[in-house]
């Protein structure tokens, strides 16, 4: 029948039905390759700031660019706020709005959308929801949380726009992805050094480092007495303290010193894409009292007076520098920047340090953030003598403003061996720039020398050693250079003991008087014998004798002294390797030790460990008898290609720092 032609008829049903969200692909594998994270062993997406990443959408149907209204949602924290950057919105189809990231549709293939998604180059760091949202007149419909979908964002270094950006790709490679580092130690005449596995691949999350005040992942300890943890020379590196720590449900691991804070530390840095390195200080001032001065007091004997000296001189102290720019400071202060996890003194109530710039150290300028007076002090303290006498009474004897902060080193890029970079913290001793950067710092509120300079003796002495083993015999030096016109007669009194690596004393086992002549504009030299019996019995747990020389010229009356630390270097670790390391194939692995010494080392602990190829393994002993042998054999199948280092590490109460390392390449 034919109906009025004043009757239309209205369709009621849309054009395209409703859209829904069936997965979400973020394609981790091809991501992590781009961004240069395929290494880490996560099995989640992992991207770097400013770098587009894909993810692909699968809907019931093909998706309308034109109609369809779909966003993105990434979420950070337990309160997200678009205002504070941890709610992100990006918007595909018909809505186009400007966001903080930036995403674009970059082809659809039947029922799937490929999305490319470009985080903004200062996006919070992290681990990152997703969701997918369709929007229509109805509502919202949002797709269900996903754990497979979270993914973590990093600092980019690769990218200018980054705030940690480094230019060099060998910088990139040695700072950013080496997984395997080497940690200097001993003192700046006798320099040792530990291999230490970084292992970064293997942490993508964020702990607070020193347990000291904000339950973080390490507790310091330096008491020699580790009998309900592991002490921290036994240590090989990170993965161990952080699965250790994870397993334990967050109790802080027991123990860490200096290298380990500094080591762990640096795993946390480089895993979140800062580039970082672990940096020795060689005599390493620790003033307590905060004036530029490192105050030594010597008893009537003239050795250190255990009771009254507060400060101290580490042997040597690590810490990290992070590479970034400083938005905060002037252009110049960016660039490498001191941090330092060890928990040594409070900053704003907390323990710890950082960052300060290291163009600022320098150049004496302290009142740029943060904690650039306590580094520049552990750089540039001045190193004060004062005699006590048997009243307490004391007065000043010498001081020596270049005992402090020697050598600072590094590892080298690409590279086992050191790169010094005392010049990027100091300028040479006693030049014009030199006094002009501490004039600087005294203008910035270091407290200024305010000693009355003592007048010049013209007698000048010197210890010197040479590189010793532990339970051997050796000669010291004492070189007496005489520049004045008349002779002069020394009557100096030498005294031994054990010292931390921090430079707390402990016993006193040598005290020895000498006597020399020495002609107007001549040197002398006095031998020094110390004997093995004499310091073996006494030794704590790094093996450092302290030598203090007091002197004093019949004359004229005047005093002078003079200090030398002594690490002793232990015995020897070797590693062997037997077959051709190949993927796939077997090949062993042998470390041996002989115990040189004449008395029983017991409860002994080695660790065997390499990054990419094994997990530690750890072996106890009961003892090693004197003479006696220790062998362990491990056979090894390696996964991946590439160079390989395994490092082991012998340890007990009366022998540390027993370490080696050997490079191998897997076929």
């Amino acid at each position: 029948q034919k109906l009025p032609s004043h009757i239309f008829f209205f369709s009621f049903f849309p054009a395209t039905r409703g859209l829904s969200v069936l997965s979400v692909d973020m394609r981790a594998m091809d991501n992590k390759k781009a961004h240069n994270t395929s290494r880490y062993k996560n099995t989640s997406l992992i991207v770097r700031r400013n770098k587009e990443f894909i993810l692909i959408i699968r809907f019931d149907r093909p998706f309308n660019n034109q109609q369809d209204n779909v966003q993105i949602e990434f979420m950070i924290g337990s309160s997200p706020d678009e205002n504070r950057g941890t709610y992100i919105t990006v918007f595909i189809g018909k809505e186009k709005r400007d966001g903080r990231w930036n995403g674009r549709v970059i082809g659809t293939q039947g029922n799937d959308v490929t999305v490319g998604i470009t985080p903004d180059a200062s996006c919070i760091i992290g681990r990152f929801r997703t969701f997918v949202t369709v929007m229509t007149d109805l509502g919202k419909q949002r797709t269900a949380r996903n754990p497979d979908t979270d993914f973590y964002v990093l600092f980019n270094p690769w990218d200018p726009a980054d705030l940690v950006y480094v230019s060099r790709d060998t910088d990139r490679h040695e700072y950013v992805l080496n997984d395997v580092g080497i940690i200097y130690n001993g003192e700046y005449n006798n320099i040792s050094s530990r291999s230490w596995n970084y292992g970064q691949a293997f942490l993508v999350v964020y702990f607070q480092m020193n347990s000291q005040d904000d339950n973080g992942v390490l507790v310091g300890n330096w008491s020699s007495d580790y009998s309900i943890g592991t002490a921290p020379t036994a240590w090989t590196g990170s993965p161990e303290i952080l699965l250790k720590y994870a397993k334990d449900g967050g109790l802080p691991v027991c123990f860490a010193q200096c290298w380990v804070f500094a080591g762990v530390l640096n795993t946390f840095l480089r895993c979140l894409g800062i580039p970082a390195r672990v940096v020795t200080n060689f005599a390493s001032a620790h003033d307590n009292t905060g004036n530029l001065k490192t105050d030594i007091i010597l008893d009537e004997n003239g050795g250190v007076s255990r009771s009254r000296t507060r400060d101290s001189v580490w042997n040597y102290h690590s810490w990290n520098e992070v590479y970034m720019r400083r938005p905060d400071l002037p252009e110049k202060y960016s660039g490498w920047q001191v941090v330092d996890s060890t928990p040594q003194e409070t900053s704003d109530g907390l323990y710890r340090c950082g960052p300060t710039s290291v163009n600022a150290i320098k150049d004496g300028e302290l009142s740029y953030p943060f904690d650039a007076r306590f580094v520049f002090a552990e750089l540039n303290s001045d190193v004060i003598y004062y005699q006590s006498d048997k009243y307490g009474n004391t007065k000043i004897i010498q001081v020596d403003t270049t005992y402090v902060g020697k050598l600072l080193v590094t590892k080298r890029v690409n590279s086992n061996a050191y790169d010094d970079i005392t010049s990027t913290y100091k300028y040479p001793e006693g030049s014009d720039k030199d006094r002009q950067a501490m004039q600087m710092a005294e203008r910035r509120g270091i407290a200024p020398r305010d000693y009355i300079p003592l007048a010049e003796t013209g007698v000048h002495i010197e210890l010197q050693g040479d590189i010793i083993k532990m339970g051997e015999n050796f000669k010291l030096t004492l070189n007496i250079k005489n520049q004045t016109s008349q002779k002069c007669t020394l009557g100096a009194t030498i005294t031994g003991c054990v010292v931390y690596y921090t430079g707390v004393t402990s016993s006193i086992f040598k005290l020895e008087s000498k006597a020399a002549s020495v002609d107007p504009w001549k040197t002398t030299k006095v031998m020094i014998d110390v004997k093995a019996s004499e310091y073996m019995p006494y030794l704590l747990e790094q093996s450092n004798l302290l030598f203090v020389v007091y002197g004093r010229i019949q004359e004229t009356g005047m005093a002078l002294t003079t200090m030398r630390v002594v690490a002793l270097r232990p015995p020897e670790l070797t590693i062997k390797v037997t077959g051709t390391p190949r993927v796939g194939k077997d090949f062993m692995v042998t470390v041996s030790f002989r115990n040189p010494f004449n008395f029983i080392l017991k409860n002994v602990q080695l660790r065997l460990e390499s990054p990419g190829l094994i997990l530690t393994k750890l072996k106890t002993y009961d003892q090693i008898a004197p003479g006696g042998t220790l062998q362990y054999t491990d056979t090894i199948t390696p996964q991946y290609p590439g160079k390989k280092v395994l490092m082991a590490c012998l340890d007990c109460a009366t022998v540390r720092q027993v370490t080696n390392q050997l490079e191998i390449f897997v076929q």
